[in-house]
């Protein structure tokens, strides 16, 4: 039989990158079990939760919500159950981001242009400044 050690909420945050005030976080929205206490009401932390907490980091480091990392964890607790579902959460995710990337590409692209643009003067004459205007007032017409 082997003898479980605990560890404290600083030792917990030092071994995996995690702010306290994160790890009590996680806490109160159920991502971490509460925490066992020490007779002074210290919280204290076994391997099982140290592995618990870096699932979480690396998820969000992953960019998963936390929504995304509440149902993998779900299934995590359930080994016999079929990994399908965590595929399609992560391929829902993945396709999320490469969504955001076309964005970014696209703004790049559009600052690129717009940054190209100047030749220097007087800033009332600023083609930046007058591409900005067009871009705002057209897409405030385009959100109508």
């Amino acid at each position: 039989m082997s003898v479980q050690k605990f560890t404290l909420i600083g030792d917990l945050a030092r071994r995996t990158g995690t702010k306290s005030n994160t790890i009590r976080f996680y806490e109160e929205i159920g991502l971490m079990p509460k925490a066992a206490r020490t007779e002074a009401g210290r919280r204290t932390y076994a391997e099982v939760d140290f592995r618990r907490l870096s699932f979480i980091r690396h998820s969000r480091g992953l960019g998963f919500s936390i929504d995304e990392i509440r149902s993998l964890m779900a299934l995590s607790d359930q080994p016999d159950q079929d990994c399908a579902e965590a595929a399609m959460i992560a391929r829902r995710h993945l396709n999320s981001i490469e969504d955001r990337i076309a964005k970014l590409e696209a703004l790049q692209s559009q600052l690129t242009e717009i940054a190209t643009s100047c030749a220097g003067g007087r800033a009332a004459d600023c083609s930046i400044i007058e591409a900005i205007v067009g871009i705002g007032g057209a897409s405030e017409f385009l959100a109508e």
